[in-house]
């Protein structure tokens, strides 16, 4: 897997490769997985030469993992500013939502496709984790796995203005 962009290293620009650890396995529909389902459970299936990677994972209850979006369109690969679609399907209007930059959103669309999301886990057999909280598709590459500790956790944070009025405009976000 290269990725699309390069970075500047000793003055000259240096490929950047991804090597996946394993994929993701599930039954949950597309639609579930794009959907507002929460608790789409499923696998991660690691590669056997990244096994002992798994050492000291058992008793997580949660883990990060990094993936790389191998269904993404073209159009969807490279582009800085989107609506968030996403609302959309929380009842808001497509025409009422503001055009943000993809870093303020966790929208696919993205300069590089690599996804991050935080899942339950339930439990491990050898090379295979149980998780529930999945938001990617079946086969989706996984680069990495972290996992959460309490330090990551923020007790104090604020979101952007355009965040507060969507809320108090429809009670929801």
């Amino acid at each position: 897997m290269r990725a699309l962009a390069g970075t500047q290293q000793w003055g000259f620009m240096a490929d950047i490769l991804f090597r996946p650890i394993g994929e993701v396995k599930t039954q949950a529909l597309e639609g579930d997985i794009q959907g507002e389902k929460k608790e789409v459970e499923g696998e991660l299936e690691i590669y056997p030469e990244f096994e002992s990677a798994l050492e000291g994972i058992d008793g997580y209850s949660h883990l990060f993992i990094l993936c790389y979006f191998d269904r993404l369109r073209k159009e969807q690969i490279g582009p800085l500013q989107v609506k968030p679609r996403r609302l959309v399907k929380r009842g808001f209007k497509l025409e009422d939502l503001p055009v943000l930059g993809v870093f303020a959103l966790d929208s696919p669309t993205r300069p590089n496709p690599i996804g991050l999301t935080l899942v339950r886990f339930l439990g491990r057999q050898g090379r295979h984790l149980r998780v529930t909280g999945l938001d990617y598709f079946d086969g989706t590459p996984i680069l990495d796995i972290k996992g959460y500790r309490p330090d990551y956790r923020v007790e104090e944070f604020d979101v952007p203005d355009w965040y507060k009025r969507l809320k108090d405009e429809h009670g929801h976000i």
